[in-house]
């Protein structure tokens, strides 16, 4: 049984920014990435909105720093994926897929959510090379240029209206009629003179060539003819899955999308285990508001910590 006082599951931006307070604040801080440190963020090429860095700098980069600056500090990263928590209250046991077994006084979660991809051909090939799930962060490289938004959720909509403003034309594709998007947003969108409709189509191939996306492919549902259409980026708005399966049984509560449910001091619903960042954030999922999260649930760990050791 490895002992801790504060163990944070993750090691993207949430679980580093909570990693330097708890370190700074004399904590022994224990951090279980599993196989994948640094989350989704390492899946983008050039980022230009994450305070501080004056040219673009890569999801890896950030990542490498932020892991860097926690080691320094006297972090543990670990490569080992959390399996169970157990415990009504503090001490907590948590269980690693390995068969390692840790003991904290405080927990933090911050494990993320993935993005929900299509499964399309050629999908996986230009990830980060003008496929993304992310328009906020990655809509500016697309000035002057022609892409497309699959979904039709609030999410696809509001990534549509946004990418209006850095491209000469955004193609909107839905498979139904019908739209999960609130009313106004839906007419919003329709009246923008950039955004074509594409419905009911689905994303069949996405093409490209020299490393770089240059169309896709899409079908009908209804008569399964074929549509190839020149762009250069195609953003995915199908959703995201928050990583919380471990937390079954833990007591800690889940929204009905299976996020964890934090008050607004990242408490969650079991004293002494805190949350924070997209696994916790149905809404922005953005590197920043992810960092600050976490620098908001390592302040009530410390504060936690301190009255009970």
């Amino acid at each position: 049984m490895i002992k801790t006082d504060v163990l944070i599951i993750g090691a993207g931006p949430a679980a580093c920014a909570a990693a330097v307070y708890t370190l700074r604040a004399g904590l022994k801080t224990t951090m279980l990435g599993g196989a994948n440190l640094g989350g989704q963020l390492l899946q983008t090429n050039d980022i230009e909105n994450y305070p501080g860095f004056i040219d673009p700098i890569s999801g890896f980069e950030i990542m490498d720093k932020m892991h860097k600056q926690c080691k320094r500090l006297g972090a543990e990263i670990l490569g080992e994926t959390v399996i169970k928590i157990e415990g009504a209250e503090s001490p907590f046991r948590i269980s690693a897929e390995s068969g390692e077994q840790y003991e904290a006084l405080s927990v933090i979660i911050a494990t993320g959510a993935a993005a929900r991809w299509l499964g399309v051909k050629g999908e996986g090939e230009y990830k980060g090379k003008g496929v993304s799930a992310c328009a906020t962060c990655d809509g500016f490289f697309f000035k002057g240029k022609e892409v497309a938004v699959i979904g039709g959720g609030n999410t696809a909509f509001e990534d549509a209206l946004f990418l209006t403003n850095f491209c000469s034309k955004v193609y909107l594709v839905h498979r139904r009629d019908g739209f999960r998007a609130d009313k106004l947003t839906v007419e919003k969108a329709k009246s923008n003179p950039k955004i074509e409709m594409l419905i009911p189509y689905v994303a069949e191939e996405i093409k490209g060539e020299n490393g770089m996306v240059t169309c896709a492919v899409f079908k009908n549902v209804k008569d399964g003819s074929l549509k190839e259409i020149k762009v250069s980026g195609v953003f995915i708005a199908v959703g995201s899955i928050p990583q919380t399966g471990f937390l079954k049984d833990s007591g800690v509560n889940l929204s009905d999308g299976g996020y964890v449910k934090t008050d607004e001091k990242m408490s969650t619903s079991v004293k002494g285990i805190f949350a924070a960042g997209d696994c916790a954030d149905e809404f922005y999922k953005q590197a920043i508001v992810a960092a600050g999260s976490g620098a908001k649930a390592a302040i009530e760990a410390i504060s936690f910590v301190n009255l009970i050791k």
